[in-house]
This record gives structure tokens, sequence and C-alpha cells, in this order.
């Protein structure tokens, strides 16, 4: 049995590395690149078009990348030295935005894709240590606690961090911009340093023979695996659509304030919020879905997100903005833990690693859409807010397929399935 020290070392990392999602992603680094593209001559609506088409190429990248990495990984038994390599270059891509003020936007646009395949690459190689670090019976408790850890670790920086952007001279700071800068290079101290951890604890797991190729040969298998479960693709592409609507919130929400004239401040405070109600209301999501069963609860979290997206073309003002971020925080980690157990109980018993790593590029590969949805509107028509009108739809045809999903058909297919060995 792995000892509690080397379970939390594991966890740290999921700390350590959401400090990028909530700092960098969320909070800070799509004001800041529309304020470089602005200076760059472009209008509000083209700056806030061109980071969903730098998003939509930072989730391609990774998508098409992730099998050939993981598979010469775990053919050379050195899953920890790719992380250690994916987690470096991501530390100095988010370190060197701090050098970005007085870039072009294409330039602050390649760094961040930069980034972001250390920050995405690094958490494939994470991810894939879990096996070494809990068994099949602790692995769901395990993976939760690291989930946890990430939603604890990210907001306590990104409470930092706004402290420095809205009261920049009590820290000595020179203003809102050197804040921002600095906000940068602690996103990169602090995934460095509570990465160490895992790097000294977690052991790595043994070669797995395989071709280099592998990695796109499993995903080709399972496809077809999938396609023969019927309920399991019905649900997987309910999913893919509806995510994708939650993953251009995630990352478009700070680009569109900024568009509307709302303060970074004020929006960084309102993602400080919505770290902390979602801990909270994902234990609810989990009560609520033993009384009520799953698809009901994860159904209505659907409809709250298509109401946000309603509320956002309305929204005009900083308090409009807290209080769309708390109805985020209460429906976020729901929606994603239920959707991931959904999925677990219509999965062939013993082959949970590769239906989940189907399951995880193949959400990047569908997430390019959004994002890129977003940018055309936006680009088209010269105004965001019709672009975050047009996530309903998103929302509500997932619900929609959801619905039509025969579940007790799925978990019966998953059990008739042979078990490999």
């Amino acid at each position: 049995m792995t000892d509690r020290r080397t379970i939390d070392a594991w966890c740290l990392y999921d700390w350590a590395n959401s400090a990028f999602a909530c700092t960098v992603m969320a909070a800070l680094f799509p004001p800041f690149f529309r304020t470089i593209a602005e200076n760059d001559g472009l209008a509000p609506a083209e700056a806030t078009a061109r980071w969903g088409v730098v998003t939509a190429l930072a989730l391609l990248t990774v998508a098409v990348s992730g099998p050939l990495v993981g598979a010469i990984a775990d053919a050379r038994a050195r899953r920890k030295q790719f992380l250690t390599g994916f987690m470096l270059v991501g530390v100095l891509a988010t370190a060197g935005f701090a050098l970005l003020p007085g870039a072009s936007w294409p330039l602050a646009g390649l760094v961040f894709v930069i980034a972001n395949i250390g920050f995405a690459g690094s958490i494939v190689f994470y991810e894939s240590l879990l096996p070494a670090v809990a068994g099949p019976d602790r692995a769901d408790e395990v993976s939760a606690r690291g989930y946890a850890w990430g939603y604890l670790g990210g907001g306590v920086l990104l409470v930092i961090n706004m402290l420095w952007v809205t009261m920049p001279e009590r820290f000595g700071l020179d203003g809102t911009g050197q804040a921002v800068q600095l906000s940068f290079v602690s996103v990169a101290v602090w995934w460095l340093v509570f990465s160490l951890p895992l790097l000294r604890r977690v052991p790595e797991p043994p070669r797995e023979p395989g071709a280099v190729m592998g990695g796109f040969a499993r995903l080709a298998r399972t496809w077809g695996e999938v396609r023969r479960l019927r309920p399991l693709l019905v649900f997987l592409v309910a999913y893919w659509i509806y995510n994708d609507g939650i993953g251009t919130i995630i990352k478009m929400a700070t680009a569109y304030g900024g568009e509307i004239g709302i303060e970074t401040s004020d929006m960084i405070q309102a993602l400080v919020l919505t770290q902390f109600v979602a801990w909270p209301s994902s234990l609810a999501f989990g009560r609520l879905a033993r009384r009520f069963r799953a698809r009901p609860v994860l159904m209505a979290g659907l409809f709250v997100y298509a109401g946000i997206c309603v509320l956002g073309f309305f929204m005009t003002t900083a308090w409009h903005f807290f209080v769309l971020a708390g109805l985020v925080g209460t429906v976020q980690g729901g929606c994603q833990a239920l959707s991931r157990s959904i999925f677990a109980s219509m999965v062939p018993p013993g082959r949970t690693g590769e239906f989940f790593g189907f399951y995880a590029t193949s959400g990047k590969l569908a997430g390019i859409a959004g994002p890129l949805v977003f940018a055309i509107v936006s680009q088209t028509l010269g105004d965001s807010r019709l672009s975050i009108l047009v996530l309903v739809v998103f929302f509500l045809v997932g619900a929609w397929l959801l619905a039509r999903v025969d579940l007790e058909a799925g978990r019966q297919l998953a059990r008739a399935q042979p078990v490999e060995r």
C-alpha cells in the first residue's frame, strides 16, 4: 500500500499546476492579451476574437501531440522525466509573460500556446502516475483529493495575486501592470516549487512495451469500441457539446468582461468567488445525485449554464460579473464530476485507463469548436455579446442528447464486454 506522503506528493502537483489554470488561463492572461492586441490597433471585438483563435490553437496542439508523447513515455518508462520537461517548459513560458508588454499579439499568443503545451502535457504524465500511487480500490479517492487540492491551491494564489492587482501600492508595486507581471512570475515559482515533492517521492511506473505510434493506435481502437457501445457514444457526443460550452465560458469570460469595460481587478475578485464557491457546491451536487440520481442533477446544471449565457448577454457592470461568477461556481465542479461518474458507469470493467484516456483527448479535440465559434461570431458581427448568447445552443443540445442516453442499457453493455488481461 502506498504511504500517505507519496499520495500527498502526487496531489500537490494539482495544487501546483492549478495556479496556471486559475491565475493565467482564467483570470489575467485573457485581458492581458486583449490589451496587447488593442495596442496593436485591433478593435475590442477583434482582440477578443484573436484570443478565441489562440485558445483553440493551444487546445488543438495539445490534443494532437498528447497521444504521441504519452506513447513514447510509456514505452521508455520515463513519465516523470517527460512530466519534468513539460513542467519546465510551462514554468519558463509563464515567467516569460512578464516580458511581453510592448510585444505584438502574435508573439504573446505563441508564448501562451507554448505555456499551455507545458501545462497540459505535464498533466498527461501526472495522471499516468496515478496507478503507481493508488491501486484500483483507492484511485477514485486519491483522484478526487488531487482535484480538491487543485481548487484550493489555485484559489490561494489567486487571492494573493488579486491583492497585488487591486492594491499594488501597498506592496511597493508601480501600478496594476507591474502587479500583473509579478503575478505571472509568482505562478511560475509556485508551479515549480510545489512540483518538487512529486518528483522526489512518486515512483516511476514500469516500462510498457509498444510502438511510438501506440497512442494513436489505442485511440483508434477505443473509438471502434465506443461506436459499438451506442449509449456510451450518445453520452460522449452530448458531453463533447456541453463541455465545450463550459470550457469556452472559462477561457473567454475575462476577455469578454474586459471588452465590455469591466476592470481586471473586479474580474479577479469574481473568479476568486468562483473558486471557493465551487468546492462546497461540488460536494452538494454529489449529495443531490445520490438522492435524485446523477442525470437530472447534471441536466439542471446545464440549464443553469444556459441561463448564465443569457444573463451574460445583458451584462454591463462589475456586480453582474460577480453574480454570474457565483452561478458558475455553483455548477462548474458538479457538472464536471457528474459527467465523469456517468461516463465511468458505462465503461467496460478493467479498461478504465484506456477509456478515460480517450475521454480526455477527445474532449480536448471537441473543445476547439467553442472558442472558434466565439471568435468567428465576434469577428463577423463586431460584438462579443452575440458570441456568449450562441453558447446557449451548446448547453441545450447537450442536455437534449443527454436525456436520450439509455443509461441502464449502457451499463449492461459495459458489463457484457470481455475484461482485458
